[in-house]
């Protein structure tokens, strides 16, 4: 049901999504789904939520990963980027974001799944600082900064802007801003 939700709010945007209409996508009710999640908004969070939960299974896995710190990093960044224009995952997230500031339940669970990103970002740094890889470094100030620049990256490729459907152009450039923000040792 949430994978559903993901794309059917990617496709067309949370406010042209009704409940009906993802109930027909779904073979069930919008009461059901109504009485299931209350509001878009907690519909939008648990689709979040769901997407969320995968990619901190895929960060654990990376984050345990025998390699060096340099590769960790560059791996970190290919998932955190969109895989491409409309994105579902990321356009969530853009959903969030425009919903947040009047919803302290939504900044709230922002908040929680920005925090997530930025312990293992920072975890990652401290690693790489430690076995000698990466510089010494602020790693929380760092990995803010570089979460920062991410979402920065992220939003255009999702919006369609610049390079068209090829993320590479992000990724040259997160890589170029981490190579500043994360100096080798």
């Amino acid at each position: 049901m949430l994978e559903e939700a993901m794309a059917a709010i990617a496709e067309d945007g949370l406010a042209a999504l009704t409940m009906s209409a993802l109930a027909e996508r779904l073979g069930t009710s919008g009461g059901h789904i109504l009485y299931y999640f209350g509001s878009k908004d907690r519909l939008l969070l648990a689709a979040l939520r769901w997407s969320e939960s995968a990619l901190a299974e895929e960060r654990r896995a990376l984050l345990g990963r025998r390699t060096a710190a340099e590769r960790k990093l560059d791996d970190f960044l290919r998932l955190y980027l969109p895989r491409g224009p409309r994105d579902p995952r990321w356009t969530l997230w853009i959903e969030l974001w425009a919903r947040t500031p009047g919803n302290p339940e939504l900044q709230e669970a922002q908040r929680e799944l920005d925090d997530d990103w930025q312990r293992d970002l920072e975890a990652l740094l401290t690693a790489g600082a430690a076995r000698g890889r990466f510089a010494p470094l602020d790693a929380p100030a760092r990995a803010s900064e570089l979460l920062a620049l991410l979402d920065g990256l992220s939003t255009r490729v999702v919006l369609g802007e610049g390079a068209g459907p090829d993320i590479r152009p992000a990724l040259e450039a997160a890589r170029a801003a981490a190579s500043l923000l994360v100096p080798r040792a």
